[in-house]
């Protein structure tokens, strides 16, 4: 005869309960396979598709994402790569390395790029390598040059009766410093720094617009300019957006225009990427740059420095 006492009773139903809640979870994990596996832009996908790599917020080194980049370049189901920037710059070497990589990408498979708000800077750099790049009207994009911002306090330490000391190997060791100005044969030797990496930018810009490098000279005095007016200086092809993206890619390169679409994975998680979208403007600029890297004082930045525009 069964134990039917009240403490076996009690078990049994914690037992069921937790029997139930086990096979909800797995009926549920099994739904969100299957979603992932059919969904258009899902992260498992069979046969080709068009892979978009979106590249926001500040840009930097990031050698996970260079390795996903590259790994477009071999996977054979990726048809076409939409590159969708909304960037202000970053980094020199994180717009170099980047931009390195999507030419590898574009040396095998057709490449578009789509702008956003902005494609500034480091943000412009990485979207030449493209076939094509489409940007809105009210686009910013341009910005071609380079900075190097540091910051130097010798004045309030004075003030609070304080001295520092450096014992360098040279008389630029310590340049730019912190703690005290900097020397003219210091802000000599920095701007030849800026102007080497500027240089380098230049010629980016005119290898991979197929641009007469005077023609960008004259371009880049460190400008944003709108969609409409780079459209007009050569600097990008089409107003438009990735529908007409994908119209160019069906009709230029035979890519199908109803193949799916599948994100690169951007790295970040999905909580930090839906704060730095909700939040206001400013504060969203200031938590991706949080998020993404730590930004140095005396860094070389290929970076637009906008205040807020709201249409």
């Amino acid at each position: 005869m069964p134990d039917l006492t009240p403490d076996h009773m009690l078990d049994r139903r914690r037992l069921k309960r937790r029997l139930f809640a086990w096979r909800g979870l797995a009926v549920v994990a099994v739904l969100i396979a299957v979603y992932l596996a059919v969904r258009p832009g899902g992260d498992v996908l069979s046969g080709p598709y068009v892979a978009r790599l979106s590249v926001d917020g500040i840009i930097t080194e990031d050698a996970a994402l260079l390795r996903r980049v590259d790994a477009l370049a071999k996977n054979a189901d990726v048809a076409a790569v939409i590159v969708s920037v909304d960037s202000p710059g970053g980094s020199v070497a994180g717009g170099e390395s980047l931009h390195d990589a999507i030419a590898r990408v574009a040396a095998k498979k057709p490449v578009v790029t789509v702008m956003g708000g902005t494609a500034a800077s480091a943000g412009y750099m990485i979207s030449v390598p493209a076939a094509r790049i489409f940007a809105r009207e009210a686009t910013l994009t341009g910005s071609i040059g380079v900075i190097l911002e540091t910051g130097e306090a010798s004045g309030l330490l004075q003030m609070l009766g304080l001295h520092a000391e450096a014992i360098t190997s040279g008389p630029l060791k310590d340049q730019p410093s912190f703690v005290r100005p900097l020397t003219d044969q210091g802000r000599a030797y920095l701007h030849d720094l800026v102007m080497d990496m500027f240089d380098q930018f230049v010629g980016i810009v005119a290898a991979g617009r197929h641009m007469d490098r005077a023609r960008v000279l004259a371009l880049a005095d460190g400008r944003a300019y709108t969609g409409r007016q780079a459209l007009a200086n050569g600097l990008i092809d089409a107003i438009g957006g990735e529908r007409e993206a994908r119209a160019w890619l069906a009709a230029n390169r035979h890519v199908p225009a109803d193949l799916p679409v599948e994100d690169v994975p951007a790295g970040r998680t999905f909580w930090s990427r839906q704060l730095g979208l909700r939040l206001p403007p400013a504060l969203g600029f200031l938590w991706k740059t949080m998020q993404t890297q730590g930004l140095n004082l005396d860094g070389a930045w290929a970076i637009w420095q906008p205040g807020i525009t709201r249409g």
